[in-house]
């Protein structure tokens, strides 16, 4: 038996065999093959291999999101068995004698550089899907597939730590638990696993070892706790918690339907933070309110160029479409700082957290946002639709962002196109101690708040999110955060705006009382939190503690 400590970001007990995640080399390796029909047999296999992955991933798709969700994984496998595709790496094997790595990698090039040429923006988009199907198979070829779990059973999956490209393409289904070497609580395994509502322990440094892969490993995701083949004691003791906590999630399901009412009348809407459409059904299963943060950015880091505006409207639709009316508010794209994507070819920063990112990549390439603006617009004429722009310092910023919204719009209405010409909201995320000292001023221009607490308490403690050394330094019950939080919100309740807190504080049910008490308006989570937030919601008589949590505020 190994027990192993680290630090606990996503609640539960999870039991499994340990599975260590793999990432391929990303180097392909160009020679000359012996026995040219083996290589092309061997090509073949793992071209088989990614159509019966792809059709897995259209059926799943197909369940929990429809028919829209499963046609791109449709589309990718109708590519990887192209006749063409197949020729040309074929001809390339039995010809040329390359190996089938250097044949796939050549094909996809030659057929990318062949799709983005053409003037028809659908054909063009190709070029990435051609790109998507190539390193799938390319994967295969090289035994370590993208994002696979090679298991024929779910897993405890076990990372140093996973960049947002790479939690995206993860086969979520055989997931039971993560537990990482290094991250923070703020980091996209962490955020991941509460989306998924499955545990998680990040920080055990070196205390993951090759050898025990494969062996049965226990997570306590709220003690922090992992044990490798645990003594029958232990094992039944953490058995047992997992059982209690089950039965409390089954307590909660009772819930479903109830309204986020305190003891004396006061309600606040409880929304969902989601990555993808594929969470839509999360959202749903878990009875969210709506979405209060469509993180956008997901969409950027799953494609190996920039996505154009057919495809981020398709994926908006379908998200505003699934909700059924109630409000979905998309953050617009948030790349920069710990989400790099190579084809925006940001130059190298020393401090990238202060660096080119969000809303900054967005005004000083004003092509790529109005590209997202015109999805955005386009897909408001299905739902209830907010726009939230990110990283806001200055009135200046709003001004150009409204600027931008009003030039797309009219653009549209010139074109014809649809979209919803009065209801759709424009906010900012409230996330650097600038927007904060200028709530008063910025109220007044936008129609909502949306308090991201992850950067707040980055910028305002000067402590990086991303560390997995500064422990109690970063601390998000700071009194100067709950009094910046506080501060935002009477500056837009002056004005009439409501306010809405969107980062991981939102879950914290340790300050539940707190944020009903200063007058926060909306609480957006993961949809795994929405039941326990909702039940904290209606145990709390605001009345009775308002006084003295203002007092803790102003003495703590």
């Amino acid at each position: 038996m190994v027990t192993i400590q680290g630090k606990g970001v996503s609640t539960g007990v999870a039991i499994g065999p340990l599975y260590f995640y793999r990432r391929s080399s990303g180097a392909i390796r160009r020679y000359t093959v012996p026995d040219a029909q083996a290589e092309w047999q061997r090509f073949q296999s793992a071209q088989a291999r990614a159509i019966e992955q792809l059709g897995e991933l259209a059926e799943k798709a197909r369940e929990e999101a429809g028919d829209d969700a499963a046609l791109l994984f449709e589309t990718h496998q109708m590519m990887a068995e192209d006749p063409d595709y197949e020729e040309s790496i074929g001809d390339l094997i039995k010809e040329q004698s390359l190996n089938a790595e250097a044949a796939v990698t050549d094909t996809a090039a030659q057929f990318a550089e062949m799709f983005a040429s053409m003037e028809d923006e659908y054909m063009q988009a190709r070029a990435a899907d051609v790109k998507d199907v190539s390193r799938r198979i390319l994967g295969i070829l090289q035994g370590a597939e993208e994002g696979d779990i090679n298991s024929p059973v779910p897993v405890i999956l076990a990372a140093d730590d996973l960049a947002p490209s790479e939690t995206v393409q993860l086969d979520k289904s055989k997931i039971l638990g993560f537990i990482t070497s290094g991250g923070s609580s703020s980091s996209h395994t962490a955020i991941l696993a509460r989306t998924m509502g499955i545990p998680a322990i990040i920080g055990v440094a070196d205390a993951l070892k090759p050898e025990m892969e494969g062996r049965e490993i226990i997570l306590d995701g709220g003690t922090g706790q992992a044990v490798v083949e645990a003594d029958p004691l232990i094992r039944e003791t953490m058995l047992k918690k997992r059982e209690e906590q089950l039965e409390l999630k089954r307590l909660l399901e009772t819930l479903k339907g109830q309204e986020n009412i305190t003891l004396d009348g006061q309600k606040v809407k409880v929304y969902c933070n989601i990555g993808t459409p594929q969470d839509v059904p999360a959202v749903k299963n878990n009875d969210g309110g709506g979405i209060g943060l469509f993180r956008s950015e997901f969409l950027y880091l799953q494609c190996d160029d920039y996505p154009d505006e057919e495809m981020q409207f398709q994926a908006y639709r379908e998200v505003l479409s699934a909700m059924e009316g109630k409000m979905v508010i998309i953050r617009t794209l948030d790349i920069g700082a710990d989400k790099q994507i190579g084809y925006f070819n940001l130059e190298k920063e020393e401090n990238p957290a202060m660096g080119m990112r969000a809303l900054r990549i967005c005004l000083t390439r004003p092509e790529i946002f109005r590209t997202q603006l015109r999805a955005l617009y386009r897909a408001s004429a299905y739902g209830k639709l907010g726009i939230m722009f990110p990283m806001v310092t200055s009135l200046w910023e709003v001004q150009e962002c409204k600027r931008a919204c009003q030039a797309v719009a009219q653009e549209l209405k010139d074109e014809g196109i649809p979209y919803d010409e009065t209801g759709i909201q424009i906010g900012i995320m409230v996330e650097t101690p600038a927007a904060v000292t200028m709530s008063d001023q910025l109220a007044r221009a936008v129609d909502f708040f949306s308090i991201g607490t992850n950067d707040l308490t980055q910028y305002t403690l000067a402590c990086d999110r991303q560390s997995s050394i500064l422990g109690k330094f970063f601390d998000p019950h700071h009194p100067a955060i709950l009094r910046a939080i506080k501060t935002v919100v009477d500056n837009a309740h002056r004005y009439g705006k409501w306010v809405g807190i969107c980062g991981e504080l939102a879950a914290d049910l340790e300050l539940t009382e707190t944020f009903l008490a200063i007058g926060v308006d909306e609480l957006s989570v993961s949809p795994s939190a929405v039941l326990p937030l909702r039940n904290a919601i209606r145990k709390t008589d605001v009345g009775k503690i308002r006084k003295s949590v203002m007092a803790d505020l102003l003495f703590p």
